[in-house]
């Protein structure tokens, strides 16, 4: 490939980046800085899918998977979303047990993977969840249940006065696989007081995601890009994230999401643009080198854009999802959900092979 040559790279001063990425030496902060520095985002996007097919092959992996949101009210009042709503607010709702099971019963097609996650409730008790999940399990007891993000466990083990921990083991218990990425946002304490203050800090997060993984189960990891953070900070949480995979090697995949500034009361001087986007996402796979999947959210980039992801890192293409509300909030323009043709089609139009998962990235 012409621009995975060496003179290319050198001109473009990065030389020594590619002869790490092709040694499979682990890159710096330094490195990751410059390859947002570099003036030809193909060139970053190239060593991006250098490394991915090292990794995957032409392999995209999907799922047949079902988002359930459970409530829109949370104590949180992150400045960012647009999803949330005060307790009481006009719009606000909090499923019930049985609405839940209707929305499984509703989709066309049986989940492998059910997403559950919502707002901080004030109110909801750690055995409505265990309730949820337990009901879930035994009308699909082989379904892979990836719910609630470390924020979530966060504000149940403060309303139960509970260890973290505790609150991890009882939902594992009553069928919790895995917990869903959400909530990271950015590390840096500065942004995040700014636009999360309410929040676990990111050090709260990284704990609950190792409690996870100490228990056993896997976890996906996040990143919100494109607000008021600087690529410095975008840099520092890859290598945060890195570091507690040393730790803990729990993470299955990481999911880079764009910020969606429509609906936001969150103002923006210069939103993302596509290829900012994509070196974020390039970037993301050479930094993050023991995270084995990286995932190109259709929902929240548009389904054209996580297509031209898939050659600049991405190897997922998430699933058929069903409904989603928090990204449609803020303001993604994409389906609700697509079906299992859906997502083969587009696979293949980017001359991949699709592969069909369960929540564990096991093929099915």
């Amino acid at each position: 490939m012409q621009l995975l040559k060496g003179d290319f790279y050198d001109n473009m001063g990065i030389g020594d980046i590619r002869a790490k990425v092709l040694t499979g030496d682990r890159l710096t902060f330094e490195d990751g800085m410059r390859l947002f520095d570099c003036p030809e985002p193909l060139a970053v996007g190239a060593l991006a899918h250098l490394v991915r097919t090292r990794m995957h092959g032409d392999k995209t992996f999907y799922v047949i998977n079902q988002h359930i949101k459970y409530t829109n009210v949370c104590v949180n009042g992150c400045v960012f979303c647009a999803y949330q709503r005060e307790e009481g607010q006009k719009g606000g709702f909090t499923l019930s047990i049985d609405e839940a099971i209707a929305k499984i019963d509703s989709a066309a097609l049986t989940p492998r993977e059910i997403h559950i996650v919502g707002g901080c409730h004030p109110k909801l008790e750690l055995n409505y969840f265990e309730e949820l999940l337990s009901a879930i399990k035994t009308k699909l007891p082989d379904v892979v249940l990836k719910c609630f993000t470390a924020v979530e466990i966060a504000h149940f083990a403060e309303l139960e006065n509970l260890p973290t921990k505790v609150v991890l083991a009882r939902l594992n218990k009553a069928g919790l696989d895995m917990l869903p990425g959400g909530g990271a946002e950015i590390f840096a304490p500065k942004i995040r007081e700014q636009i999360c203050p309410r929040k676990s800090t990111a050090e709260e997060w990284l704990t609950i995601h190792e409690e996870a993984h100490g228990l056993g189960m896997k976890t996906n990891c996040t990143m919100l890009f494109g607000h008021i953070e600087s690529r410095k900070d975008r840099i520092d949480h890859l290598i945060r994230l890195r570091e507690s995979q040393d730790r803990s090697s729990g993470y299955t995949c990481f999911i880079p999401l764009p910020f969606l500034t429509e609906n936001s009361q969150l103002s923006i001087e210069k939103p993302l643009t596509g290829l900012v986007e994509l070196r974020t996402i390039a970037i993301s796979r050479l930094m993050l080198d023991n995270i084995p999947h990286i995932k190109a959210y259709w929902v929240m980039l548009g389904i054209k854009q996580a297509q031209a992801a898939l050659k600049f890192g991405a190897d997922d293409f998430d699933g058929t999802v069903v409904e989603e509300k928090i990204g449609h909030e803020a303001g993604a323009t994409s389906e609700q959900g697509l079906t299992r043709t859906d997502l083969q089609e587009m696979i293949r139009g980017c001359g991949c092979t699709p592969i069909e998962r369960d929540g564990f990235f096991n093929q099915v």
